[in-house]
């Protein structure tokens, strides 16, 4: 499967839409889907990606480690090395596609969070 890593214009800003969503391996939800290299749980976060006159709803998969302390909706923030993977399945003959987002990590931007954490 093809990864393509998302270039962002310094123009480009997100707001958090939702608290982090852990995500399962089974549909009966009971076993967490992991990271396969550092074995952390995967949560997704719904983001409003800004740019020029546009707004529109990303959900990006987000390792645990990869969560700053106190997410909340309407916080600003920025996914460090996001990556988008185009997928494609037939599911009682239908044919579903879509795009996969995936960030290492979300960094909070501004506010008194982002200003501790730099001195």
């Amino acid at each position: 499967m093809a990864r393509i890593r998302v270039g962002l214009l310094p123009s480009a800003s997100f707001m958090v839409g939702n608290q982090p969503v852990p995500k399962y391996a089974d549909q009966e939800k009971t076993q967490f889907a992991v990271d396969r290299e550092s074995g952390q749980r995967l949560f997704t976060v719904t983001l409003f990606f800004m740019e020029d006159d546009r707004a529109e709803a990303m959900k990006i998969t987000v390792p645990e480690n990869g969560l700053p302390n106190g997410l909340k909706p309407g916080m600003p923030v920025m996914p460090v090395e996001l990556f988008a993977t185009p997928w494609a399945r037939i599911f009682n003959g239908s044919l579903s596609d879509g795009i996969a987002y995936r960030a290492e990590r979300l960094d909070l931007v501004g506010g008194p969070a982002s200003a501790a954490e730099a001195a």
